[in-house]
């Protein structure tokens, strides 16, 4: 990173975000689209199947694409959100990305995993978040939650002026985002990059905190390695843990989000405190009309 000015590390200008509004609606989990096109199975969708089956860049995590999944990203190539794929972003235990093409620019393409392994964790995660009473016991629909949970984490921060990979759709186990990166590769994370003035950077995620926080957000999971460094700024990424601030929970996760985030600026040599970063990131409280 380059010298430090608070426009070099893009903190979004807060007169430009709109105010968040009120999501705390139940998130329908029901059957979608994808679900129907997998039943009827079609010849155009066999014949879609086929080519993904086929191709390189998908046949060493083919279990990942069950029926559902692949008429999910058929649902989304019909509705001209992605028009090619490429080769994978990431790999991980919950979800793979993949490199996409938009209509008009390249996207990420997450793929997550209905076994996954980490299923027990998403419940943690969701059970006490509001969004999501009265979600049952079945591993698909605590996935398709997970999906979703993440779309509306990333629309409420977007809102909220934190840099974040913006949201462009969603389709049962696959969400579709903005590809933070170049013709390179993947945006590298802030643990990958030499910051040359921290102290900058320290601010501007402080703010990005307290912006989330202030939205009734918490990253949950917030460290050098869920922060990107991208064309001059930082950008929050992996927002699919992230809670209401009603969650029971709540305060544990974000008294662990700037435990890491203070941490990692102190081995940059910064003089941080983490109870001081709590202290700044929870002034003001949420605005109660969003409870």
């Amino acid at each position: 990173m380059g010298q430090g000015t608070d426009a070099e590390y893009g903190l979004v200008d807060l007169e430009e975000a709109e105010t968040p509004g009120d999501e705390w609606e139940e998130i329908d989990v029901s059957d979608t689209e994808a679900d129907r096109i997998a039943r009827k199975r079609d010849r155009k969708f066999e014949q879609f199947e086929e080519r993904i089956k086929d191709a390189d860049q998908f046949k060493v995590e083919q279990s990942v694409f069950d029926d559902a999944t692949l008429a999910a990203l058929y649902k989304l190539v019909q509705d001209g959100y992605v028009e090619a794929f490429g080769g994978p972003l990431s790999t991980g235990k919950e979800a793979n990305v993949y490199h996409a093409l938009g209509d008009d620019r390249d996207v990420a393409v997450k793929v997550y995993r209905i076994n996954a392994s980490n299923f027990r964790h998403m419940r943690d995660y969701l059970e006490g978040d509001p969004r999501f009473e009265g979600l049952g016991g079945k591993k698909k629909d605590v996935v398709l939650a997970w999906t979703k949970k993440e779309y509306a984490n990333l629309m409420r921060a977007e809102k909220a002026g934190v840099r974040v990979p913006e949201p462009i759709a969603t389709e049962r186990n696959v969400l579709l985002m903005e590809y933070i990166g170049n013709e390179d590769g993947r945006a590298k994370r802030l643990g990958e990059v030499h910051i040359e003035n921290p102290q900058t950077a320290y601010e501007v995620m402080r703010e990005y905190m307290r912006r989330l926080y202030a939205a009734g957000l918490i990253h949950g999971d917030l460290s050098e390695y869920n922060v990107v460094f991208h064309e001059g700024q930082l950008v929050v990424i992996d927002l699919g843990q992230a809670v209401t601030v009603h969650h029971p929970n709540s305060r544990t996760f974000l008294e662990r989000d700037c435990e890491n985030v203070a941490n990692f600026f102190s081995r940059q040599g910064l003089e941080t405190d983490a109870e001081e970063l709590l202290e700044f990131v929870t002034d003001p409280e949420p605005d109660p009309s969003r409870d």
